[in-house]
Parts: C-alpha cells; structure tokens; sequence
C-alpha cells in the first residue's frame, strides 16, 4: 500500500477524535461556559449538522478542482475549526469552531474514498479504502480516550489544540505523499442528482438517520450518565469510551463481512438488537459491570449497522454514486444531531439520563420499521428499484459506473 494512504488514515483519525471527543468532555466544557449539560450538548448537535451541510456542499465542489487541492482545503478547514474551538473566549465562538471544522468531513471521506481506490490496482482497492477508515476506527478505540483524557487533566482547551496539531500533520500528509490527481471528466451533476429519486435511496438514508441516532441518542449523554447515574468517576469515563470503541471496531468488521453475503437480514437482525441494548441500558446503568458491558454492545451493534446501510445507498445508487455515498455519511450526522436533541429535550424537562436511552430505542424502532418497508418493497419488484414510488427495472446503462470500483 502506498505512503499516500497513511496521510488520508491520519486525516481519518483527526477528523473521528474531533467528531467524538466532545462525548467526554461536555461536562468539563459546560461547567467553564456555565451553560447546562444539555446547552453543551448542542456542540455536538452543531457538528453534525454542519456535516450534512457540508457533506453535499463540499463533494460537489470537489467535481471542479483536482482532488487533491481539494484535500488541502478540507484539511486546511478541519485545523481552523480546531482552532476557534481551543481559543473560544464564549460558548458561541465555539459553537462556530465546531462547525467550520465539520464540514471538512463528509467530503473528506467521500473525496479520500475515490482518491484511496485510484491509488492501487484495481484488485487492492477495498483495501486501500479499508486502511484509511482504519483512522477513524482507531479514533475511538485511541483518538477519544486520549482526548477526554487529556481535557479533564490538562483542560479541554488542551485536546483541540491537540486534535488542531494532527489536522497539520495530515494536511503534511496529503501535501507530501498524495499525488496530483487529474479533476474528474465527464461528471454531471444532474446524473448525481437524479440517483435522490429512487425511492430505496431515500430509505436507506432515513434508515442511516434513524438507526445510527439511537446510538447517539445514549452517548452523547455518556459521561454524565456514568458519573452520575452508575456512579463512576470521571476518569473512568475515558475507559467507557475505550470500550465503546472497541466494540465499533468489531462491529464495523462483522456488519462488513456479514452485509455482503446477507445485507438486508443483517440490517434487519443488527437494528432489532441494538434497539434492545438501548431499552436494556436504562437498567444496566445501574451497575458498574453491566453499564460497561452495555456501552460495548451498543458501539459494536451501532456499528455493525454501518456498512450494511452504506452499500445499500451504494448499490441503489449505482452509476453515480459519489453525491449519495457523502449525503448518506451526512445522514448519520443528522441522525446524531436529532439524538443529542431529542435526548437533551427529555432531559432538561426534567426526566433522568438514562431516560435518554428510550430515545434511542424509539430511533432505531424506526429505522427497523423503514428497513421492513424496504424489503417488502424490493420483493416486490424483483431485479428492479422503485422510483418516485413505482418500481421499474434497473437499467445499468442510464449512467455509467464510475471506473474506481466505487
């Protein structure tokens, strides 16, 4: 594998620590801006956001300028973000920081994805494109904890500035190691467009909203929960991140390898359980064993939806995929930003943390009963995709695939 990807893994795994840190830290980062747990919250609300904004925006962009100029600029907008959230003097400038630094990261791995598979031969793409998501695994099994870590013994302040220095390496990276790649030909943007008509496309995506934000729906509200429900301190709150990364790690490998040979069953099978985890967590987190036990189900069923639901958009997409495959990574984002919501309204009304967990059951209840829905559609119209809500036969030859494999 060349060199180039090890710059696209370390933007990778910058991009998933400043996504997810923000879990550990919202009480330390409350507590100095003297706004509520729940007012804190919207820091990550904001990001995510600010992620399905930019997701679209930037991608499309990204069809005008070289790719790797384009890298550049993403990375150049992850490290500034960084740096207004480290140096904010209010709660609002660092709301700001938080999501100029988003929208450097739906087109980044979008853009990195493309860029990953034109590297190597044709044989070696997936994986080339596993290694540079391999960063943003290793974000939240090292990324995170080490960053919560370092905000609650040395300040929050601290850990962006941290987070600021690795989107300058990466920026390094990509400088010095990624060639200059030629700017896309023949790419329309109505080809790209006209993908968000299939009728199965929108589904996958609301599913990607709906099935990820009740994973979000329980972290967000992590630390205070373990602290103040479970009774853990707050330094032990970076080894519940540990274990919820670990189990993203394992899942994300199982719910790949699974989707594959059975995507729809998968998804089927990793949404009813992780909506069961989510109602059982309101009890486990009671208990110091079984809240840890609990934490690592739900990053490992969280996860294991995400590969099954991505190759669903990708496969219902097919011929130009690129646009649906950065919305639909903008989806999960809009997914954890209506979790953090939601979660905090039923909080500040004066319920308990744990109550939060229910949230995330009803948002993956959802998006097991979307998933049903798009089944008994796709049976219904065998070798065929509904469109505008009818079906009608897939014809590989309205757009023509993208060479990179994608």
């Amino acid at each position: 594998m060349p060199l180039a990807l090890l710059a696209l893994a370390i933007g990778a795994f910058g991009i998933g620590t400043t996504e997810f840190v923000m879990v550990g830290l919202l009480p330390q980062v409350a507590g100095d801006f003297g706004v509520s747990v729940p007012t804190a919250g919207f820091l990550v609300t904001g990001y995510a956001l600010g992620v399905v904004a930019g997701a679209p925006l930037m991608s499309v962009l990204g069809t005008r300028m070289p790719r790797k100029r384009m890298l550049l600029l993403l990375m150049v907008l992850f490290t500034a973000g960084n740096l207004i959230s480290a140096t904010a003097p209010v709660f609002a400038v660092m709301l700001a920081g938080r999501v100029v630094a988003s929208l450097a990261h739906g087109a980044f791995f979008g853009i990195g994805a493309v860029v990953a598979a034109e590297l190597v031969a044709p044989q070696r793409r997936a994986g080339a494109i596993a290694l540079m998501f391999t960063g943003l695994t290793i974000a939240n099994v090292v990324g995170v904890p080490l960053g919560t870590w370092i905000g609650q013994t040395a300040g929050w302040r601290v850990t962006f500035l941290a987070v600021a220095a690795l989107g300058v390496v990466g920026l390094l990276g990509v400088a010095r190691l990624i060639p200059d790649l030629p700017r896309p030909e023949g790419v329309r943007l109505r080809h790209e467009l006209a993908v968000f008509r299939n009728v199965q496309v929108l589904l996958a995506m609301a599913m990607t909203v709906l099935g990820f934000g009740g994973v979000f729906a329980a972290i967000t509200y992590l630390a205070p929960m373990a602290t103040g429900v479970t009774g853990f301190s707050d330094g032990a709150v970076t080894w519940l991140l540990v274990l919820f990364g670990i189990g993203m790690v394992g899942g994300n490998l199982v719910g790949g390898r699974l989707a594959d040979r059975h995507l729809m069953p998968m998804l089927y099978t990793a949404l009813a359980a992780l909506a069961a985890v989510l109602a059982v967590f309101t009890v486990t987190a009671h208990s110091k064993p079984g809240a840890a036990v609990t934490v690592a189900l739900i990053g490992a069923l969280g996860f294991a939806t995400v590969p099954p639901l991505q190759k669903r958009v990708l496969d219902q997409a097919a011929g130009a995929p690129t646009l649906a495959s950065a919305v639909n990574i903008g989806a999960f984002n809009l997914g954890n930003a209506l979790a953090a919501w939601l979660g905090g309204l039923v909080i500040s009304t004066g319920h308990a943390y744990t109550s939060a967990n229910w949230v995330g059951v009803v948002l993956t209840g959802s998006a097991l009963v979307l998933a049903v829905v798009s089944g008994t559609l796709e049976r219904r119209g065998p070798g065929g995709r509904v469109v505008a809500g009818r079906a009608v036969a897939a014809d590989a030859a309205v757009l023509s695939p993208a060479p990179s494999g994608r």
